[in-house]
């Protein structure tokens, strides 16, 4: 007997299926948008590169995320997310766009001010990225349900303000090259997850506030901000 329990692996609801979707491992692209790039006052990478957050850390679209603790800068980011349905190691682009089981809209919460520390000092950005409750997904669309991604807007409001907006042709790295890339570092399969980047126009977040994030074709992602624990 094990000394104590852990929690259930966590899923996400697909629309029109009965069973969820197992989240296995959640990994996320820096900088895959110019723009978001410049902003930040980083060059563009000539490379992908990426994060992992923890899957125990994600909550399901409408939840309530309080303020987290050793922050004054919280940080939006908008995403799309990919949902892999098949094993990929060292693929082709061809085949990395066959292996997508299912697309979804993402926010990447970030605690700005930690993860800039920590960059500074080439340390890892995890205090700043992999936050309690700081991925927040919306349901899964099955990859055949939904079409060519090119040209579909992402957007983000706080309390109905727009904040960010872009489409995801912008992305410097598109879906097929991102998986492709990456499967030649990691034997991916079914249950991992892809965010993809966020573009330009992120910012800070108070307690109070509610963020909705849209891309053209999928579910919304919605958080409301509560006062800090």
């Amino acid at each position: 007997m094990p000394l104590f329990d852990l929690p259930p692996i966590p899923d996400l609801p697909v629309l029109e299926e009965a069973q969820g979707y197992p989240v296995r491992r959640i990994f996320c692209v820096g900088r895959n948008y110019a723009a978001h790039a410049a902003e930040m006052g980083n060059e563009v990478p000539e490379q992908p590169f990426y994060f992992t957050k923890s899957p125990a850390n994600m909550v399901l679209t409408g939840a309530t995320l309080p303020y987290p603790p050793g922050t004054s800068d919280f940080h939006h980011e908008v995403e799309l997310v990919v949902a892999l349905g098949a094993e990929l190691f060292r693929a082709t682009p061809q085949d990395a766009a066959g292996a997508v089981y299912g697309y979804g809209t993402g926010l990447d919460m970030t605690r700005r001010d930690l993860q800039i520390a920590e960059r500074k000092k080439q340390r890892p950005w995890d205090l700043g990225k992999d936050v309690e409750g700081g991925t927040v997904l919306s349901p899964l669309t099955r990859a055949t349900d939904v079409g060519a991604l090119t040209g579909r807007a992402i957007t983000l409001e706080v309390d109905g303000a727009t904040r960010q907006a872009s489409t995801l042709d912008l992305m410097i790295h598109d879906v097929p090259h991102l998986l492709a890339h990456l499967s030649g570092f990691y034997h991916l399969r079914p249950g991992d997850l892809v965010l993809t980047g966020t573009p330009e126009g992120v910012g800070p977040v108070t307690p109070g506030m509610t963020l909705t994030g849209r891309i053209d074709g999928l579910s919304p992602v919605t958080l409301t901000l509560g006062q800090a624990a």
